[in-house]
């Protein structure tokens, strides 16, 4: 197990968020923190301490008032830590080279490759070509939805017909070189983790998979650990002390360090 840290972009400001809550219109949200420090200033952080794969998400669509602060946030991010942080939000195929330009080592994709409800393999393809698969993470974040986890597009707003299973991660392994998925449904509220979601995601163990949402306490990461096999990475937001939370930055570092 890795500490994958987070930072989450909203209105040009570093938050931690409900996920769930998460609305374009009029850019709301249900805010469990916001930072008085820049994006930059966590990157600098996290590279001091030697941990790489965290990931910046714009929390702003691109036709929003707030998008070019947000995005200001983020490439300050990228610049401060070369190679050592992931982006996400509204990445296409057209802007996603930039971002690998501005020093992202991967960028992150859910709407781009799942329009309409279902994989879009043609966007998929012009991703890989864009940056190569080396730099792709792909965002299968979900919620349940009568017999299991579905992946949902669009700040996490809309529901597509692709269900979380080990034959999708099969099948999306080749496009790329990790998986990042929000339990949406518990991100945010500290409410404990998807238990369910953890084993499915612990059994397949092919490529790095970083799992957030929910997480409150240190239980909750031993049982990351022991469900996951080992094999998951973990996010910590709104719980972490860096946001507000009760959970120790410097203690959480040394719970993932491999005895």
């Amino acid at each position: 197990m890795q500490f994958r840290p987070c930072i989450d972009i909203h209105n040009g400001k570093v938050k931690q968020i409900v996920g769930s809550s998460l609305k374009d219109r009029n850019n709301e949200a249900v805010e469990n923190f916001v930072s008085e420090q820049g994006a930059a200033d966590f990157a600098k952080r996290y590279q001091k301490d030697g941990i790489k794969g965290g990931h910046i998400i714009l929390l702003n669509a691109a036709d929003s008032e707030y998008y070019e602060a947000t995005k200001q946030q983020a490439v300050e991010a990228l610049r401060a830590y070369p190679q050592g942080l992931q982006i996400g939000g509204g990445i296409t195929a057209e802007n996603a080279p930039y971002y690998i330009e501005k020093g992202a080592s991967h960028v992150i994709v859910t709407s781009y490759v799942f329009k309409d409800g279902k994989i879009n393999y043609e966007n998929l393809d012009k991703l890989v070509v864009a940056v190569g698969k080396e730099h792709v993470v792909l965002d299968l974040s979900c919620r349940y939805l009568k017999d299991g986890y579905y992946i949902v597009t669009d700040r996490w707003q809309k529901f597509t017909t692709e269900k979380v299973s080990l034959e999708l991660l099969d099948k999306l392994s080749q496009y790329c070189d990790e998986f990042l998925i929000h339990a949406v449904d518990v991100e945010g509220k500290q409410s404990g983790i998807q238990t369910e979601l953890v084993a499915l995601l612990g059994e397949w163990g092919k490529l790095p998979i970083t799992y957030a949402g929910g997480v409150h306490d240190y239980a909750d990461l031993e049982q990351i650990k022991a469900l996951g096999h080992d094999r998951l990475n973990v996010t910590i937001g709104s719980a972490l002390d860096l946001f507000g939370g009760k959970l120790k930055y410097k203690e959480v570092l040394e719970f993932v360090k491999p005895k």
